[in-house]
């Protein structure tokens, strides 16, 4: 304005702030205010921003846990994975376990409740009887539970075992660790068709077996471990 007018000269801003000259103002026509960077919400300082109205950027990457969600449950800590299913032992195992406890307590109750009774009457021997049946009850219903807590499956590049009845276990071996794979079984186990897998490797603790298999499928289980531990060795 010409200031012989009566009118104010121009006078440009005293300070027009270092921000504000560090960023341009924006385009005609797109959101924001000046050429103020969004906050980190993804809002301007007017708070009406691109992503201002509730909005998530496409960049941004999803919430791997909504609502706080754990990765996973506690229950699934002993899940087979991948969508397998684990491996049951043969039910003949709590038999061999009731066996061998019976083989154990005839000689026991039968011995020691003479002796009992020589020494305290009909009355302790009877005791000591109803003792020696009832351990070996106990020991057939744990071994059933432990024959239901058993389980392994074969995954691409390892093998699973778990069991425990009070304390659950769940090892894997990895092909590529085991050094032999050996079958035994027993004079009992032979008469009843059963046997036992063991996995042996560098490290004792990592040793894992599956009693109770069926001969053939013992068998089996042996050569395909057998098999992939081969390959996996050469691969090495």
């Amino acid at each position: 304005m010409n200031p012989s007018h009566g009118e104010p000269p121009y006078e440009p801003a005293a300070d027009p702030g270092a921000q504000d000259a560090a960023y341009p103002p924006l385009p005609s026509g797109q959101p924001g205010q000046g050429g103020r960077p969004p906050g980190p919400s993804g809002q301007g300082v007017s708070g009406q921003g691109a992503a201002g109205q509730g909005q998530v950027p496409a960049n941004y990457p999803p919430n791997p846990h909504p609502s706080g969600s754990p990765a996973y449950q506690a229950d699934q800590a002993f899940a087979a994975g991948g969508g397998l299913q684990w491996s049951r032992i043969s039910s003949r195992h709590a038999w061999h376990r009731l066996l061998t406890a019976v083989l154990w307590a005839v000689p026991i109750g039968g011995v020691g409740g003479f002796i009992v009774w020589r020494n305290g009457g009909v009355v302790p021997a009877a005791m000591w009887v109803a003792a020696v049946v009832l351990g070996a009850v106990l020991t057939w219903v744990m071994a059933e539970l432990d024959r239901r807590a058993y389980g392994y499956a074969e995954r691409a590049d390892d093998l699973i075992v778990t069991h425990g009845v009070l304390v659950k276990r769940l090892i894997v071996v990895p092909y590529g660790r085991m050094q032999f794979v050996d079958v035994t079984a027993g004079l009992l186990e032979r008469w009843m068709g059963v046997a036992t897998v063991r996995m042996h490797t560098a490290a004792a603790a990592t040793d894992a077996t599956i009693p109770g298999l069926r001969a053939w499928e013992a068998a089996q289980l042996r050569d395909r471990l057998a098999q992939k531990g081969e390959e996996r060795s050469m691969g090495l």
